[in-house]
C-alpha cells in the first residue's frame, strides 16, 4: 500500500484523469498536459470527449481496458461518491481529488478499499515540490 505523495509519485505510471477536457483554457487540460511531460501516462475519462492529449477518451472508469495507478478527479464534489466506487471496483491504487473538491464520506471508503487518498490539492502543485526535491 502506498504510504504518502512522494511514494505515489515515484510508483504511479497511468493516470486516469476524470473529467478531463480538450479545451485548452480548462485546468484539468493544463494539469494532465504537465503530468504527461513529466513521463505518466493520461487516459482521459470524460463521455464528452473522444480524445484528449493524443488518447482516447473513455467515457466512464469502467470502460478503460488497463489498469490505472491514479484515479484523478476533475468533477465536482457531488460526482465523487460514484467515481470513487469505480476506483475501487477497477482496482486503482490511489485516488486524487483536485482543489476544492472534498468527500470525505468517499475518502474514508476508498481508504477502507485500500486506496491512498489525496483531497483539496493539485497534482500538479505536488509534483513540481515533489520534482523540486529530486534534482
Amino acid at each position: 500500500m502506498i504510504s504518502g505523495i512522494a511514494e505515489l509519485f515515484e510508483s504511479a505510471r497511468t493516470i486516469a484523469v476524470v473529467g478531463l477536457s480538450s479545451r485548452r483554457s480548462r485546468a484539468s487540460y493544463g494539469v494532465s498536459e504537465y503530468m504527461q511531460r513529466a513521463g505518466y501516462r493520461i487516459i482521459p475519462v470524460n463521455p464528452n470527449e473522444t480524445s484528449v492529449l493524443g488518447g482516447v477518451s473513455y467515457p466512464n472508469l469502467d470502460a478503460v481496458p488497463e489498469p490505472i495507478d491514479i484515479v484523478d478527479i476533475f468533477r465536482r464534489p457531488e460526482n465523487v461518491p460514484d467515481i470513487v466506487d469505480a476506483a475501487i471496483r477497477i482496482g486503482a491504487k490511489a485516488v486524487w481529488m483536485q482543489e476544492g473538491v472534498v468527500d470525505e464520506e468517499s475518502a474514508a471508503k476508498a481508504r477502507a478499499a485500500g486506496l491512498f487518498v489525496v483531497m483539496d490539492r493539485c497534482i500538479l502543485k505536488d509534483h513540481r515540490k515533489w520534482a523540486a526535491r529530486q534534482s
